[in-house]
């Protein structure tokens, strides 16, 4: 990578200065978000609703509970309260805070900028991730609120598809990030914009599920439990630490480096039809 505008410190060392965003359903945490808020209130089909909105292409893909909360008459009964608490009820995946604090505090030579860019509402992901991401790096979908009723009455902005794309530009020129110095992780199709973005930049994409359309476009992919896993790309792709680096960070943040398996895996299947010619040896 072409690293430029490096920034100095009072010391004197040029640090290069990283900004590093990632998705938040199933990228922090392990179940969709929209599928919380439905089961908490009792409203069925939500998988439905989505793959109806998802053929019709009517809304931006990642986009659709917000669709769903303004449009759908089920879910014109949430209020924000119920964002918050769906948000508490989130489960999400493991080693996040120990993620953040390493980026927080850096490394010698190394700054990181996080932030999470997420098309579920603002509300979800700040209580989600309370007390873990400052409120301010928090990017989600806003809504607007009737002040006697509570029910959603407009949506200002959703951060999905190519919305995605803005918030990543507003956040690079926020912090003077050098357009290699970016890092994008996700995990679906709402983060395919994003990566594609990044990459058309010479940043560095992560995925971290074996999603077919992230598979041709992420630089690489991260399967793990643990959302700090996503440091290991970081550290030796990007800044060159070998695993002898790597593994004492780790276990300073109470995890062993068990197992760590860089492999390409293609998986085929065919079914034999009964006009195929034999193949000859």
């Amino acid at each position: 990578m072409n690293f430029t505008n490096d920034i100095s410190t009072e010391t004197g060392m040029n640090v290069k200065r990283f900004l590093l965003a990632s998705d938040f359903d199933q990228t922090l945490s392990f179940n969709d978000s929209g599928e919380v808020l439905s089961e908490m209130l009792g409203i069925r089909h939500f998988d439905q609703k989505v793959r109806g909105l998802a053929q019709t292409r009517l809304v931006q893909q990642g986009g659709e509970l917000a669709y769903l909360i303004r449009h759908d008459p089920e879910f014109r009964l949430v209020r924000k309260e119920h964002l918050i608490e769906a948000g508490r009820r989130v489960r999400l995946r493991g080693a996040i805070r120990p993620l953040v604090d390493f980026l927080a505090q850096g490394i010698p030579g190394y700054e990181f900028i996080y932030a999470v860019i997420s098309a579920a509402p603002q509300e979800v992901v700040s209580a989600a991730l309370a007390d873990i991401v400052p409120a301010d790096r928090i990017f989600g979908t806003q809504l607007e609120y009737d002040p006697v009723s509570g029910e959603v009455t407009a949506i200002r902005r959703v951060p999905a598809g190519y919305g995605k794309v803005v918030v990543l530009d507003e956040l690079q020129a926020r912090f003077g990030i050098a357009p290699d110095r970016m890092i994008y992780v996700g995990d679906g199709s709402s983060d395919v914009h994003a990566m594609l973005h990044v990459n058309n930049l010479m940043g560095f994409t992560i995925a971290v599920s074996e999603h077919a359309q992230l598979a041709r476009v992420a630089r690489t992919t991260v399967l793990s439990d643990q959302a700090i896993s996503i440091l290991i790309p970081i550290l030796h792709d990007l800044l060159g630490w070998q695993i002898a680096q790597i593994r004492p960070l780790f276990e300073a943040k109470g995890l062993t480096l068990q197992e760590w398996a860089q492999a390409r895996t293609n998986r085929v299947a065919f079914e034999e039809s009964p006009l195929a010619e034999p193949v000859s040896a």
